[in-house]
């Protein structure tokens, strides 16, 4: 990766290839396998079934800004060409609101539309004061995830009702995706393909949340280019789509499976992709790796009904 993003500098994921193509299975290391068991599902739903039929030619994609330096935001946007939304990270460990407000101020002079993402790193009053920091001056998109929990997004939503809550995490690792939208929780949700088991899972899902007025965002859960493309598939699929997507991630890598897919005019294609067989083999990992990956699938294929 070009810059630490979620505290790692490398993506680990394993390709699968079947008859409809390929599927992706890259749950983080630290997940477990009962957790890590919708990755597989969704890895294979992909390589043995076809996507679901488009209904729209492009997908408006985000750009991601990490929490890097303002002096870096320039060098980061250059790789998101004509995105017209920018996530910003915040409440990274180690930083302050005072560096938060630096980054979300050099990205909102260079992209019009602006949404933070916490990953769940403030308690509700850390939340509510950054929230009414950063928007004293400007109105935020949306902000991703403020707080860990689903009684403190409700508060946090209560508190601050000028500020779109968008729930990440108590949506994708929950037993019940749907607690916080019935909570008061969330005014947008968003989702992702491999957590939730796969395309159709994930468009079953948005079909129930646009029946409690809550419109999803499709995002990345930091793919390489062969997952991108079954988010790309499932946001094309989508029958609405206010929102700009976070599958723009490929930008952050140094390299990938396949020739990167910069966007055009802020919009990438869905279409299926094919990795390079010389950017497998010199991104190959070594052999015990590759057995601690295989006994992984193996075991979280036991746990598949």
């Amino acid at each position: 990766m070009r810059v630490r993003f979620r505290g790692i500098t490398e993506r680990e994921v394993v390709l699968v290839e079947g008859p409809a193509g390929w599927g992706e299975f890259g749950p983080f290391v630290e997940y477990d396998d009962s957790e890590a068991a919708d990755w597989l599902r969704s890895a294979l739903e992909s390589a043995w079934l076809p996507a679901p039929p488009p209904r729209r030619a492009t997908v408006p994609v985000n750009a991601t800004v990490p929490a890097v330096d303002p002096d870096r935001v320039p060098e980061v946007l250059a790789r998101f060409p004509g995105a017209r939304t920018a996530k910003v990270k915040v409440a990274e460990r180690g930083q302050g609101l005072t560096q938060d407000l630096a980054r979300v101020a050099a990205v909102r002079a260079l992209v019009p539309e602006v949404r933070i993402d916490a990953n769940g790193g403030w308690n509700v009053d850390e939340a509510v004061t950054a929230l009414t920091a950063l928007t004293a001056d400007a109105p935020l998109q949306y902000a991703e995830q403020p707080c860990a929990t689903v009684p403190e997004l409700v508060e946090v939503r209560r508190r601050v009702p000028d500020v779109r809550i968008a729930a990440d995490e108590s949506i994708r690792r929950a037993d019940d995706p749907m607690r916080v939208v019935r909570a008061g929780g969330a005014d947008v949700a968003v989702v992702k393909v491999a957590p939730l088991g796969g395309i159709r899972r994930l468009l079953a899902l948005a079909d129930e949340l646009a029946g409690h007025g809550v419109p999803v965002v499709v995002s990345s859960a930091l793919e390489s280019a062969v997952g991108m493309g079954a988010g790309l598939a499932a946001a094309a699929a989508l029958p609405d789509l206010p929102f700009a997507c976070g599958l723009g991630t490929g930008g952050l890598f140094a390299a990938d499976v396949a020739a990167p897919r910069n966007p055009t005019a802020g919009a990438l294609a869905p279409v299926a992709v094919v990795p390079d067989p010389a950017m497998i083999a010199e991104l190959a990992v070594a052999p015990d790796r590759r057995r601690w990956w295989f006994e992984r699938i193996r075991r979280t294929h036991a746990l598949l009904g």
